[in-house]
């Protein structure tokens, strides 16, 4: 049976890679009736698809047609300047495309092409198609139609200070917001279509004085590598381009900010924008940029500097808390100052379970909740989340089934882990890796993890670049942005690990 199945899989590749070879060398003929027999057999069962035929009324001898998606394109638009001129056409000349194209159809951008490829691209993206009985081009006019998403402020990335703008689904649109903050030609914006099936449009953004070339050539090499069906969201591409895949760590950056995009891609970074998502793509990624904000930026340096602080420690406080407890509870109690194992010992006595067991089972109860609170509608969630955490954690303490220490200590981790929502899901899991080594080791297997998850950030590269890098050469400029974020005229160079164009601002 699996033999079978293959063969047929194999046969079924083969008949849609012959359709889609005759598709790619096929081109637009002279004859019209021919043209549209032919889409017609290439949009089979495809109801929605129109095949407008009409003639001049001042020349019945001229005979067109439009073919367009309906529902995809302007109505008013298709009626007023595309058929309304051509019912008035009286003559066409030696060079029809170009007389339609320049004299009598009013559309902003018309494309010519003896392709049939092509005619298939752009109309099923929306745009209309003229076909002319006698010429052996087709006209692709564009009469885009989509309704999208209005352009809100992003519900993950929210700010009280700076611009309250973020990305939505158009790239059309999402290329205006970074293009408004970026009036120069320096600013290069290359699009290449992605998946054999979807053809997804993606735009990559970045400054050409200020951007590596050689990371430039990488991100183009690895995105023509990608062979897949479809490129449905950007995380698709994050995915296929990490340079490791085998980690719980970002290699790509991501936001819904246009303003975060643009500041990223004056340091040098490569923006990458994908049709029909919200999220654009920043390379190369440092991991100093899990802490970072982007209203670090729009608010005073030194409360800037004090809320990254916090971030940092919340993300080393999130993964070691739990772990570092059960060490020193279930091996290393002499550690403790007396009073506080007297109190722990007596929470504990009548608790049934093992302290390690305890603290696994409220950890995925937490992240249980938390993530309940985040699918469920947000007039409920909320209180789905404090109540259920509440109601759970006193009842479990009153039934003596878990320590009133260890829900101290979960709450505090939970609480921590929100500082950093960038890198929670490998917060979660180094979590439960430390934790598991700590239960079984103590404090020898809770150092060997914590050493191991050093190693691996160590190597950690985005685009070949280094994610962390330690020179051992202490210079302002080289933390200016890392732990702490100094006042703009203090930060006169650009990040070295992203760009050979350091100097952003002139000395004074």
């Amino acid at each position: 049976m699996v033999k079978k199945s293959k063969k047929k899989e194999v046969r079924i590749n083969k008949e849609v890679e012959e359709i889609n070879k005759k598709i790619s060398n096929q081109l637009i003929t002279s004859s019209l009736k021919e043209n549209i027999n032919n889409f017609k057999n290439f949009f089979k069962d495809d109801d929605i698809l129109i095949l407008k035929e009409f003639q001049s009324n001042n020349n019945p001898s001229i005979s067109f047609c439009l073919m367009y998606y309906d529902g995809l394109v302007n109505s008013k638009l298709v009626n007023e300047d595309i058929i309304l001129p051509l019912l008035r056409v009286e003559s066409l000349g030696n060079d029809a495309a170009l007389k339609l194209s320049s004299q009598i159809l009013t559309i902003n951008e018309i494309k010519r092409t003896k392709k049939v490829k092509d005619v298939i691209e752009d109309v099923t993206y929306g745009d209309a198609v003229l076909l002319i009985d006698g010429v052996e081009e087709a006209l692709i006019l564009n009469s885009k139609n989509f309704q999208t998403r209005s352009i809100t402020e992003p519900e993950s990335e929210k700010v009280m200070l700076g611009p309250h703008e973020g990305f939505n689904e158009s790239i059309t649109t999402n290329i205006s917001l970074i293009r408004r903050r970026l009036r120069t030609n320096d600013l290069k914006l290359k699009t290449l279509k992605l998946g054999r099936k979807s053809k997804t449009k993606v735009c990559i953004c970045y400054m050409d004085s200020i951007v590596d070339k050689a990371k430039l050539n990488e991100l183009n090499k690895r995105l023509k590598k990608i062979d897949i069906d479809a490129i449905i969201d950007s995380n698709y591409i994050t995915e296929l381009t990490s340079d490791k895949r085998r980690t719980p760590f970002r290699t790509v950056g991501y936001t819904e900010r246009p303003d975060v995009v643009v500041g990223k891609i004056l340091e040098g970074r490569m923006a990458i924008l994908v049709d029909g998502s919200p999220v654009a793509l920043t390379l190369p990624y440092l991991f100093i940029e899990n802490f970072q904000s982007g209203e670090d930026y729009y608010m005073d340096p030194f409360y800037t500097s004090f809320a990254r602080i916090l971030r940092i420690m919340g993300f080393i406080f999130s993964i070691s808390v739990p772990a570092f407890y059960i060490a020193i509870v279930a091996f290393h109690q002499e550690m403790m100052p007396t009073p506080l194992f007297i109190s722990i010992a007596f929470e504990r006595q009548s608790v049934p379970l093992p302290a390690a067991l305890e603290i696994f089972i409220l950890l995925i109860v937490f992240d249980l909740l938390k993530e309940a609170g985040a699918r469920m509608p947000n007039s409920i969630a909320q209180a789905l989340s404090i109540v259920g955490a509440l109601v759970i954690g006193q009842s479990a303490v009153e039934a003596k089934l878990i320590a009133a220490p260890m829900v101290i200590v979960v709450s505090f981790t939970g609480i921590t882990s929100l500082l950093t929502p960038k890198i929670n899901p490998a917060t979660i899991m180094i979590r439960f890796s430390l934790l598991f080594l700590a239960s079984n080791l103590g404090l020898f297997g809770f150092f060997i993890g914590y050493s191991l998850f050093l190693i691996h950030i160590l190597n950690l590269t985005s685009l070949n670049t280094p994610q962390l890098s330690f020179t051992g050469i202490f210079k302002v400029q080289k933390i200016k942005d890392i732990f702490i974020r100094l006042p703009w005229y203090k930060m006169k160079r650009r990040p070295s690990l992203i760009t050979n164009n350091k100097t952003r601002m002139k000395a004074r």
